[in-house]
């Protein structure tokens, strides 16, 4: 029999960590044994790892996908149909009734005429 360099308590030849107060024998140091926490805070550190990954991956695609879908929603500049003035000549956008530019009154024979 041994005794606990902690507390003192009588101890198996053979206990690597004593049942009283849980400090490592000199037979578990021997034999490097790990305390249950330590395994427990290695498969978490592990899972951490596993996570972090995972969240950066997501933060990769979402982000990809994000500008996608901006790409996807902006609208393309598209030449609108626009009409001419017959006084200044003008381009005025289609449906106008007057000019932009100088005031004058498009006619609707000219914009369906006109459009350009």
């Amino acid at each position: 029999m041994v005794y606990c360099s902690s507390c003192g308590t009588q101890i198996a030849d053979d206990a690597y960590f004593c049942p009283k107060c849980g400090v490592k024998t000199q037979k578990g140091r021997e034999a490097d044994v790990l305390y249950p926490t330590d395994r427990l805070t290695d498969a978490f550190y592990a899972v951490g790892l596993e996570l972090e990954k995972a969240f950066n991956q997501a933060a990769r695609e979402t982000h990809a996908a994000i500008q996608r879908a901006k790409e996807n929603l902006s609208p393309r500049p598209t030449e609108q149909p626009t009409v001419v003035c017959p006084k200044c000549n003008s381009k005025n956008p289609s449906g106008a009734i007057f000019c932009n530019n100088c005031g004058n009154r498009i006619a609707a024979e000219q914009q369906r005429g006109s459009v350009v």
